[in-house]
């Protein structure tokens, strides 16, 4: 997604149905001991917030900083428009969008926040868009011709590099280059040959960051694909060594999602950190029950869902940073943990909470076992973020397994094949994620 602004998201739908299977592959136990949680420092906590833009005052910067920092978060992200700063020629900056950004800038280091900005929006003069879109590209006004990647990508890598050098030393965490350029609707990086041509973009704009200031992190991708089928064309475009990190942009299945994603890296022989700088939940429901693309759930489910994650993620090493989607809704969007008003959601208080303290148990999973008719039905909840297990023995064997998703309020309803029977089960369900050490048993 993109700050401020309200786009459709292509989110691959991780949708599974009930399967039975035999037993446990050592296969699934091996994945699951890799990806188990480790002792390490949490990820640094944050939240994304709308970009500086022509008309954003001095106080609305001040005011967002000053949020950010009652959210006790270690870091904010925000989308820096090329197309904004430098409209009409390079190293030619627009004074208005300069300015918003070097408040924005200066507030965020006076409170100790660090900034991750995402760099993309190709000006008029630079663009590579076709030439009936650039007749229509205008300085100063968003254009499709803005989606399209610069003709050349050391033009890109020069303004980075400008970027880079007005705030070293400085709030600047990372420079993430582009925003989503796997996303099948082109909203941020469209025309033919993708990865070829964002591994360009990598491949200039990385020098130039560490030659600006080396301790500044790149951050490649920005990429929603958890099946890292766009990855593995970047691989082969030859982006290793140009980066420090990946961005992800998870909301469905998030941990799912890391995990399968995770799994591409290592296999490439690639154990580069993963930031996950967008994810979250729209606090739609009832009035919608979908928004782009994700369920809507209420303002207490979405409260809940973002303790569990942040504690879910507290352990594992291999997640750098996580940003939540987003401070304030606006733009037709309620990802936020503040309304477009202003007003604080429950989500407001419990992100406060998890970002002081990120170190902690998700919600536990529940289990309760009901008859009906000539089977059982079992029902329960469980933490966000992954798939479910359940495993159902009679008489100390097996008989029994499905993996399923929750709802979007985190409960589930099985009910078991009437060929098990209504008495001797024994009924065991546990997250993915978590494992066994968190499951939920009962017996009937």
């Amino acid at each position: 997604m993109r700050m401020a602004r309200h786009v459709g998201k292509s989110i691959v739908a991780l949708v599974l149905g009930l399967c039975v299977t035999a037993c446990l592959s050592q296969a699934g136990e091996a994945r699951r001991a890799a990806f188990a949680y480790r002792a390490s420092a949490p990820p640094l906590g944050g939240v994304n917030i709308d970009g500086p833009g022509y008309n954003e005052t001095p106080a609305e910067a001040d005011k967002t900083i000053a949020l950010a920092h009652a959210l006790h978060a270690k870091l904010v992200r925000t989308g820096v428009s090329w197309a904004s700063l430098e409209p009409q020629a390079p190293n030619q900056a627009d004074p208005h969008a300069q300015a918003s950004l070097d408040r924005l800038m200066n507030d965020a280091s006076a409170d100790g926040i660090r900034v991750i900005m995402t760099v993309d929006d190709t000006p008029c003069w630079a663009s590579s868009a076709p030439a009936a879109l650039l007749r229509k590209c205008t300085s100063g006004r968003e254009s499709q011709a803005n989606r399209w990647p610069p003709t050349d990508p050391a033009d890109y890598a020069a303004f980075v590099s400008r970027l880079t050098q007005r705030f070293a030393g400085g709030s600047l965490a990372a420079i993430e280059v582009w925003n989503e350029p796997d996303q099948a609707n082109e909203k941020y990086f469209a025309g033919p040959h993708k990865a070829a041509r964002y591994a360009a973009i990598l491949r200039a704009a990385y020098p130039a960051v560490k030659q600006a200031d080396p301790n500044v992190t790149v951050l490649a991708g920005s990429l929603v694909g958890y099946d890292g089928v766009f990855l593995r064309s970047l691989y082969a475009a030859g982006i290793k060594g140009y980066y420090d990190g990946i961005a992800v942009h998870f909301y469905s299945l998030t941990l799912a999602s890391l995990r399968s994603f995770r799994a591409v890296e290592l296999a490439n022989g690639d154990r580069t950190p993963l930031w996950l700088d967008e994810f979250g939940w729209s606090s739609c429901y009832p009035r919608l029950r979908i928004q782009e693309e994700q369920a809507c759930v209420t303002t207490e489910v979405q409260a809940r869902n973002i303790t569990d994650l942040y504690h879910e993620l507290s352990g594992t090493s291999y997640v750098a940073a996580m940003t939540l989607y987003q401070l304030r809704d606006g733009g037709g969007e309620s990802f936020g943990v503040l309304s477009a008003r202003g007003a604080r959601k429950p989500s407001f208080a419990v992100l406060a909470d998890v970002l002081a303290a990120p170190v902690g148990a998700p919600s536990p999973v529940t289990l309760s076992l009901r008859r009906e008719g000539r089977s059982v039905v079992a029902s329960g909840s469980g933490p966000v973020g992954d798939y479910m297990q359940m495993e159902v023995s009679k008489g100390g064997v097996l008989r029994y397994r499905a993996l399923f998703t929750l709802n979007r309020f985190d409960r589930y309803t099985i009910k078991l094949p009437a060929v098990l029977g209504t008495r001797g089960l024994r009924v065991s369900v546990y997250q993915e994620w978590v494992g066994r050490l968190k499951d939920a048993q009962k017996s009937i």
